[in-house]
């Protein structure tokens, strides 16, 4: 991000032959200080707005700090880092930039026709684990959003031990503060900044959607039912984001500073005083991640997302839900046909989630007995890991008298869909931005892109009116939930009706049931 003295001179640095879209454009003041963006098509781009201080040195695990105000208008053309992390190869959305952990930044994309009227907000929260991610991956741009008449944000948080992080001497410096699930504090703090500064924007800060996929489709729940994001926003939509423990059984805080004081002693840290915690922030960055990322996520023992802290996050997803914990908005809660992980093996690894029922799975999820372990391994955990815990969590909200409108997308690239039984995890959120052709390139048909429009327009307007709808798609209840209907995205467009894999999502309810205590 660049500083200029003054607007004249921003201006003056622009040449009369430069394009139109790289123009700069009006001034826009914040509360921190004023902001000129770039024009993109039809919107104009605000990137790297500084949202809070950045959470290094004494402020690493600490709860975000307001950012300092400046008074020189800062030309908001290039992303700011993305959070401190160990980039994943076969990230479904590369990063952009590199990572770090002065990171706390957001972006805004506006339409570039001005309007009396306040716009719709949709605020992105991206998901890859809690250890990956960032708001600056080229299929998470803003622009189709914004020419679909919304103001959409999107921002960082703090990642892996960086965002999430208890020891008994963070415990005792917070003092009764909140402590540990930072990454939900840095997402809490961000939304804030779009209350405060939004309307300046032309974004209307009484019509905000939240919307994430996969760790950041939990995060939508866990803002939802969090008395401290109370009234920041208005509607929410979790992609992917599970509605039981996706990262596993839900620690206490006494079980998180345990693995935390753990890892300080892996490192020579010992002790809960002052000391130990001067240390810890003097770690390198490195030392702090340790070989942290989606690759090794299931197997590190010493790493605790979204633990129980008693302030931030108090109950598990559905318990919260279930005991009234969660915002009394509108919601759409789904995931995709072939969300599941299954990195190959044969037909027992396939099963093996499932291993203690084999025999009742069998029949379920391979009728014609073809033992095909790929397709019967995506399938299981697609279920176990996604699809019946959304159809869960959503059961227990629309028991609430919520309207909530349920999904599926199923929807594949022609070029792959010789290759792929489904849609992968990740795999729709170039559809909903828009950005096909920034992630498939030359073999973007036009279907696909008529696809992305199809399933970006029913976003849009659930943003605008509450209701997701789209031209020339089906129409789409909230009834739904209790009819077992749902509303599926493919080749075929999109239509609402009953669940075809309801048997399946029925018998793993059973065997969750089963093993509860």
């Amino acid at each position: 991000m660049r500083i200029f003295p003054t607007v004249a001179l921003a201006l003056a640095l622009v040449s009369p032959a430069m394009a139109a879209d790289t123009a700069p454009q009006p001034v826009v003041d914040t509360r921190s200080g004023a902001v000129q963006g770039v024009a993109e098509g039809q919107s104009i781009a605000y990137r790297g707005i500084p949202y809070a201080l950045p959470p290094v040195g004494d402020l690493r695990w600490r709860a975000p700090q307001p950012a300092d105000r400046w008074t020189q208008v800062r030309v908001a053309d290039q992303y700011g880092p993305d959070c401190m992390q160990i980039p994943f190869k076969a990230d479904a959305a590369p990063l952009g930039v590199k990572p770090s952990e002065d990171c706390l930044y957001l972006n805004v994309w506006t339409p570039a026709e001005r309007s009396r009227k306040k716009r719709p907000v949709m605020v992105w929260i991206y998901g890859g684990g809690f250890v990956n991610g960032g708001s600056s991956p080229p299929v998470y741009t803003g622009r189709s959003f914004a020419e679909s008449d919304v103001v959409f944000v999107s921002f960082n948080y703090r990642l892996g031990r960086f965002g999430f992080f208890a020891h008994p001497a963070l415990k005792r410096e917070a003092a009764g503060a909140p402590t540990g699930n930072y990454a939900i504090l840095d997402q809490i703090a961000a939304l804030k900044w779009v209350q405060e500064n939004i309307a300046a924007f032309g974004g209307d800060p009484g019509n905000v959607t939240i919307f994430g996929e996969s760790a950041g489709g939990m995060s939508v729940h866990a803002l939802t039912t969090t008395p401290l994001a109370k009234g920041l926003f208005h509607k929410a939509i979790s992609m992917s984001g599970g509605g039981r423990d996706l990262m596993g059984p839900l620690r206490t805080a006494t079980e998180a500073e345990a693995i935390g004081a753990g890892f300080a002693r892996a490192k020579g840290i010992e002790g809960d005083e002052a000391g130990a915690l001067a240390a810890l922030r003097a770690l390198p960055a490195d030392s702090v991640m340790s070989g942290l990322n989606l690759m090794s996520l299931f197997g590190a023992k010493d790493f605790t997302p979204l633990y129980a802290d008693g302030q931030i996050v108090r109950r598990s997803i559905d318990a919260a839900y279930a005991a009234g914990d969660g915002a009394k908005i509108p919601m759409v809660i789904g995931a995709n046909d072939a969300d599941g992980f299954f990195f190959g093996g044969g037909v027992d690894q396939a099963y093996a989630p499932l291993a203690a029922v084999r025999a009742e799975a069998e029949p379920v999820y391979d009728p014609e007995a073809r033992k095909d372990a790929m397709r019967i391994g995506i399938a299981v955990s697609a279920d176990t890991m996604f699809l019946e815990p959304a159809r869960h969590v959503a059961r227990i909200i629309a028991g609430r008298g919520q309207p909530v409108f349920t999904y599926r997308f199923g929807y594949v690239p022609e070029y792959l869909r010789a290759k792929m039984p489904g849609a992968f995890h990740a795999s729709e959120l170039p559809f909903f931005f828009g950005t096909v052709d920034a992630r498939h390139g030359a073999a973007t048909s036009p279907a696909d892109r008529a696809a992305a429009r199809l399933v970006q327009d029913y976003w849009v307007n659930f943003a605008k009116t509450g209701v997701p709808s789209a031209t020339g798609g089906g129409h789409w209840s909230p009834g739904g939930v209790a009819a077992d209907t749902i509303m599926t995205f493919d080749a075929a467009g999109a239509r609402e009706g009953p669940d075809p894999i309801r048997s399946r999502l029925d018998f793993v309810e059973r065997v969750v049931a089963a093993r509860a205590p």
